[in-house]
């Protein structure tokens, strides 16, 4: 016989599942987007005369202990023109966004974990750090060569963007990248 070794509800009734959505102030599709499923399920939960199981009753529960949660995961409002999203393997760590023209940068962390951050400790980069940053998900401007790696790339002069763009920011050592949204 497997042992339990947690507290966790086995299943949830309608009624939760709508409370849950109320307490998080919700629409069926906002909750559908948040619980990564269509929104005929979570119709189909909230009509369900049936004892609802699976995932939800454990989301629900953490829900209900922490309902802080949905607004620590929630996207922040695109601030600037663009979007560097930081990811390790295929969890995203920093949403940064962009004015270049204005050189302003503001970042929303995904992780306690410092090594995961873009920025590490630091909240509040400069513009000046973003471009360092940049350049760190890069081979080095020095590098030997490298006006041969620029023309593999299809990129006519060094720019740690440009080169991001084609790359992804994959460094051959590491599981982070960039997604970059314009």
């Amino acid at each position: 016989m497997n042992k339990n070794n947690y507290v966790t509800p086995n299943y949830i009734k309608a009624e939760d599942i709508k409370a849950v959505r109320a307490k998080l102030g919700m629409t069926q599709k906002e909750f559908a987007l948040f619980c990564n499923v269509s929104k005929p399920t979570v119709e189909r939960w909230e009509m369900s005369d049936k004892e609802v199981t699976g995932p939800i009753t454990l989301l629900a529960q953490i829900v209900l202990l922490h309902p802080d949660i949905a607004k620590e995961l929630a996207l922040p409002e695109k601030k600037y023109p663009m979007r560097l999203w930081y990811y390790h393997r295929d969890t995203v760590c920093t949403i940064i966004d962009v004015d270049i023209i204005n050189m302003r940068v503001k970042i929303k962390n995904y992780t306690d974990n410092l090594i995961f951050r873009a920025f590490g400790r630091n909240e509040h980069p400069s513009f000046s750090e973003y471009e360092d940053f940049l350049r760190s998900r890069c081979f080095p401007e020095e590098r030997d060569k490298m006006k041969l790696v620029l023309k593999d790339l299809g990129i006519p002069f060094y720019d740690p963007l440009l080169i991001i763009e084609k790359t992804g920011g994959r460094m051959a050592e590491d599981d982070f990248w960039i997604r970059i949204e314009r």
